[in-house]
C-alpha cells in the first residue's frame, strides 16, 4: 500500500482510501493490482529476461487491457532497475530531475519499490508517493514530478504509453524545490 509524505510538514498519509483521496485532489490516479498472481520465479526477480518480461505482461493482460480501454494506451513495457542495471547511476541522475510530460506517466510496481515526487498546490508543495508491489499510479500530463528508487535501489514496473516512443521529459525549473 502506498504512503505519502508531505515534504513541507513531514505529514504522513497512509491507508488506501486516504492515499486515493489525497491524490485525487491532484488528479493523480491510484489503484492496486494483485501481484500475488505472479509465478514465484518472477517475484522479486530484478534481472529479468525478455521472455520473463513478456510473462509479466501476459500475467497482467486483463488489467492492461482495462487501462487501454479506459485511457487509450497504445504500448506498454516492463522496466527493471537494480544494482545489476548497466549505467544505473546515470539513469537515476536522469530520472531525478523535475520534469513534465504531454501525456500522463503511469507505472505499476511489480517488485521492489519506488517513489514519485510530485508538485502539489502552493500550500502543499512537493510530496513523495512511496510505492510498493501492486501500487499503480498515474501522474497527469503537465504535472511537475520525477521518479526515483528507494534505498533498496531495485524495482520492476509495468509502464504504459499513449505515445509509441514513450514519454518525452520537458525540464521544469523550480527554484523552490529542495531535495530531502
Amino acid at each position: 500500500m502506498a504512503e505519502i509524505r508531505i515534504r513541507n510538514t513531514n505529514e504522513i498519509i497512509s491507508g488506501d482510501d486516504n492515499v486515493r483521496k489525497f491524490l485525487s485532489r491532484y488528479e493523480v490516479i491510484y489503484e492496486h493490482w494483485d501481484v500475488g498472481k505472479l509465478p514465484a520465479q518472477l517475484q522479486d526477480n530484478f534481472t529479468l529476461s525478455d521472455e520473463q518480461k513478456s510473462e509479466i505482461l501476459n500475467t497482467f493482460e486483463a488489467e492492461i487491457q482495462d487501462l487501454v480501454a479506459r485511457r487509450g494506451y497504445r504500448t506498454w513495457d516492463v522496466i527493471t532497475l537494480s544494482e545489476a542495471t548497466p549505467n544505473i547511476e546515470e539513469l537515476l541522475a536522469k530520472f531525478e530531475q523535475i520534469h513534465t510530460h504531454t501525456e500522463d506517466e503511469i507505472r505499476v510496481i511489480i517488485s521492489g519499490a519506488g517513489t514519485f515526487i510530485i508538485k502539489g498546490d502552493d500550500e502543499t508543495g512537493y510530496f513523495d508517493v512511496n510505492l510498493v508491489p501492486g501500487d499503480l499510479i498515474s501522474v497527469p500530463e503537465n504535472t511537475a514530478h520525477f521518479f526515483t528508487l528507494t534505498d533498496e535501489r531495485k524495482v520492476v514496473a509495468v509502464r504504459l504509453f499513449v505515445e509509441e516512443n514513450g514519454w518525452i521529459a520537458h525540464p521544469y525549473d523550480d527554484p523552490t524545490f529542495q531535495k530531502s
